[in-house]
């Protein structure tokens, strides 16, 4: 199993990079986000998923362990491949996938492209008792629900899923846990 990647960004597009390293280019999906920072040229380090099928091997990069192994928690669940998988990752944030599994707000899941209601709740089932122990080892067992809240208000007021967890994201750590305020300073993201 190749367990990470180091080298250079040679070539880049929405869904993948190739990274060369010791002169041999290695495929790697990645999420959106990782795409987008990534820069041509320029070192890069990515923790990775093997996945051999008939079809070929296929390899998937994270820049953080955590979202490696939940992408592979992800997989777990009958009816996500790692498509859908990459797709889950890439709208929302690993933070939000385990608070949303915990709280069992299946809700949010639906509002990622490819995921219907019936997997939506098939992830909180299939994930709670496997995420709880990745959340205790990280110190993460008191995730707040007010950021859950003020996601799917954000994405009730029209804004994509991911303007709004870049919203959420923005909010300062110091800030109350309180569900207006917290929307408040989401919506000011909007306006800066």
């Amino acid at each position: 199993m190749i367990a990470s990647v180091k080298g250079t960004v040679t070539y880049k597009n929405d869904h993948y990079l190739v990274v060369e390293t010791a002169g041999i280019g290695f495929k790697v999906f990645c999420t959106k986000a990782t795409c987008t920072q990534a820069v041509e040229g320029e070192h890069i380090s990515l923790y990775t998923h093997h996945i051999t099928r008939e079809d070929g091997m296929f390899l998937y990069g994270f820049e953080k362990i955590e979202e490696r192994d939940l992408f592979i928690q992800v997989l777990s669940v009958s009816g996500i491949g790692p498509k859908l998988g990459m797709n889950l990752l890439s709208s929302l944030s690993a933070e939000a996938i385990q608070r949303a599994v915990m709280k069992e707000q299946d809700e949010v899941f639906s509002h990622v492209p490819g995921i219907g209601e019936k997997t939506a709740k098939k992830i909180v089932l299939m994930l709670k008792d496997k995420i709880a122990p990745l959340l205790e080892e990280a110190g993460l067992k008191g995730i707040p629900d007010t950021d859950t809240d003020v996601l799917q208000a954000l994405v009730g007021l029209g804004y994509s899923l991911n303007e709004a967890q870049k919203a959420v994201a923005s909010i300062p750590r110091d800030a109350p846990d309180n569900t207006e305020e917290r929307l408040r300073l989401a919506l000011q993201y909007f306006t800066a």
